[in-house]
């Protein structure tokens, strides 16, 4: 029997013999479709009746690389468990391949994570009045607009600045490049920033394609971008070791804990291809852009 069939089978009994409310059932669903989803990016031809502990240890392994909370770890995990106990109730399987799976602890600390107040605080708190500020307002939407590594976000070129589409085409790891949708918020600093205050530099022969640049002109360097979020976060009192990768990680939580496909955030971030050939489907750009309008709080 295949996945579909058998969840529709649980949604039936979630409504019908446990009398759970709409939003109710709908969480256990979406518990169940983050783990197929996982499947199909392995590429693991696997019906929920040939389910091994192994395989649902790695995929909680690989959310949480992929940013989700312990909480939602462990409720996602819950989830999976009342679908299991239900095929066991149904005479399906004998064993409960999550009977042997820990959750997560939920005292585990993530500290490079902020959560939305926090990202809020950070970034009302630069003076835009000042051309350094403009930038760094500019500069931090974007880093966590589009989840992007620091090196990434100093390589940023206006060529590659696709403004009326909402995308950035960006350069990571192994000088692979990706499209990432870029969100409302960061869009407009950006705007602002090369208006009033980028084309008044005098920039260096060589920095002319770069978006953010220093007060002489040249492109910034990866110990900037860390030194300005460390002064941003001393300056509100934020108690918490923060970095450039911090924003990367907040983006990948935020979307992931409202719901968010973890297929498109994967792609979205830049990761490798887990399917085993690395051959990966991309997804629609319109779909992108619709996840990071759904489920981003700055967009």
């Amino acid at each position: 029997m295949n996945w579909s069939v058998l969840i529709k089978q649980f949604e039936a009994y979630l409504q019908l013999e446990k009398s759970l409310s709409g939003n109710s059932v709908e969480a256990y669903l979406r518990d169940i479709r983050k783990l197929t989803q996982f499947l199909d990016l392995k590429g693991y031809k696997m019906n929920p009746l040939d389910m091994q502990p192994a395989i649902i240890q790695e995929f909680l392994e690989w959310v949480n690389e992929l940013g989700m909370t312990p909480h939602s770890q462990a409720r996602t995990l819950s989830g999976i468990r009342a679908f299991y106990k239900f095929l066991i109730m149904e005479d399906l399987i004998s064993a409960d391949p999550t009977e042997t799976i820990e959750a997560p602890k939920l005292d585990r600390k993530l500290p490079d994570t902020l959560n939305v107040e926090e990202i809020e605080q950070l970034f009302n708190a630069i003076d835009v009045s000042t051309p350094e500020g403009t930038r760094n307002k500019a500069m931090l939407e974007t880093l966590y607009s589009s989840g992007l590594r620091v090196s990434e976000l100093v390589e940023l070129r206006i060529s590659n600045f696709y403004e009326s589409l909402g995308f950035l085409k960006v350069t990571g790891k192994g000088d692979k490049e990706r499209l990432v949708p870029i969100g409302r918020d960061a869009l407009k600093y950006i705007r602002i920033y090369l208006d009033g205050i980028r084309c008044h530099l005098q920039i260096k022969k060589g920095n002319e394609d770069f978006i953010f640049l220093n007060r002489r002109g040249a492109k910034l360097t990866r110990v900037m971008v860390f030194t300005i979020i460390k002064q941003l976060a001393q300056k509100v009192g934020l108690n918490k070791q923060i970095s450039p990768h911090t924003f990367r990680h907040s983006f990948a939580t935020h979307l992931i804990e409202g719901g968010a496909d973890l297929r498109a955030v994967q792609e979205m971030l830049g990761h490798e291809s887990i399917t085993t050939t690395e051959i990966y489907t991309h997804l629609d750009r319109d779909y992108l852009k619709q996840i990071i309008k759904d489920f981003h709080p700055r967009s």
